[in-house]
């Protein structure tokens, strides 16, 4: 490909709303590939490069990582459809955040408990070694920090 064809990153940078640093990073990760690194280290990227950016920008927005995209990507360049990755992966995105949603559920009734509890006694007295009685007052249970 002739340079004249291609885009150096700072102009695909300017096209797409992202910094050199972000599209080195993807270049880097593997998600994005530059057609062409010249001697002096230009990177430069083919004209529908811009649309490979709004792939991935369109993935992240989505919940992928940029890691699951990489893997999408790779199954594109091996000549295969990835919707089937995408689907599994979305479902396992919509598993977890379920189990996500219903931990939250719990955490959010638990501090509405200590609310309620503490509303009776706003400012008990700290013992000497006590900071806040309030937070003294907390349980840690197993798995909590």
């Amino acid at each position: 490909m002739n340079q004249d064809t291609l885009l150096r990153i700072g102009e695909l940078a300017k096209q797409t709303g992202l910094s050199v640093g972000n599209l080195r990073y993807y270049s880097d990760l593997g998600v994005l590939h530059p057609v062409k690194i010249a001697d002096n280290g230009y990177r430069y990227y083919s004209l529908d490069a811009s649309q490979q950016v709004a792939f991935i920008k369109k993935a992240q927005s989505l919940g992928f990582s940029l890691e699951e995209i990489k893997r999408i990507l790779d199954v594109r360049d091996r000549g295969e459809i990835p919707c089937e990755l995408v689907q599994d992966l979305l479902d396992q995105k919509i598993e977890d955040l379920e189990i996500k949603i219903k931990q939250m559920t719990l955490f959010k009734a638990e501090l509405e408990e200590y609310r309620n509890t503490w509303h009776s006694n706003p400012n008990p007295q700290p013992k000497s070694d006590e900071v806040c009685p309030l937070i003294s007052s907390v349980s840690l249970h197993s798995g909590k920090n």
